[in-house]
């Protein structure tokens, strides 16, 4: 059995009335493709603070995250990575304007829940769907579902 080094994301679902805050990242030859705000897991970081780390990083509002909708796998290819998104909800509590975006994102956009489904074919991962699915179907689970053993102390 071969043994392999997943990708561990972040991806956070915002809502505010009724519309969804999401990123736009030029990532295929020119072509805008739409995330929530997600990104990587930093070392002996917290689901939880990872991503509203990179929800300030890729939009600039500071959140609140309140609930766990759930976790994804993907592999784009036999050979390829294998990423493990945990997908969380929130609340935007503060806009910085000022703040510099991350040099991926091209811009942030409010989308409604049809606007979404119809620009499917240009989400960045097949899981950007499936986590708006879940947290419409209402899945909202406590954020102590994952439980996170203590990282070890750096010496």
């Amino acid at each position: 059995m071969n043994s392999f080094t997943p990708r561990i994301t972040v991806a956070t679902i915002i809502e505010h009335q009724q519309r969804f805050l999401m990123v736009r990242e030029d990532k295929h030859l020119g072509e805008l493709l739409y995330n929530q705000p997600a990104g990587h897991v930093e070392a002996n970081e917290k689901l939880v603070v990872a991503a509203a780390r990179e929800v300030l990083e890729e939009t600039a509002w500071e959140v609140d995250i309140s609930a766990f909708v759930g976790h994804y796998i993907f592999q784009s290819a036999v050979h390829g990575p294998v990423y493990f998104r945990y997908c969380f909800a929130g609340t935007a509590l503060t806009f910085h304007e000022d703040r510099a975006l991350d040099p991926d994102i091209h811009d942030t956009v409010w989308l409604t829940q049809d606007e979404i489904r119809a620009v499917s074919h240009l989400h960045r991962s097949p899981l950007v769907l499936p986590c708006f699915e879940d947290y419409w179907a209402g899945r909202r689970l406590p954020l102590d579902t994952i439980y996170e053993h203590p990282w070890p102390l750096k010496s």
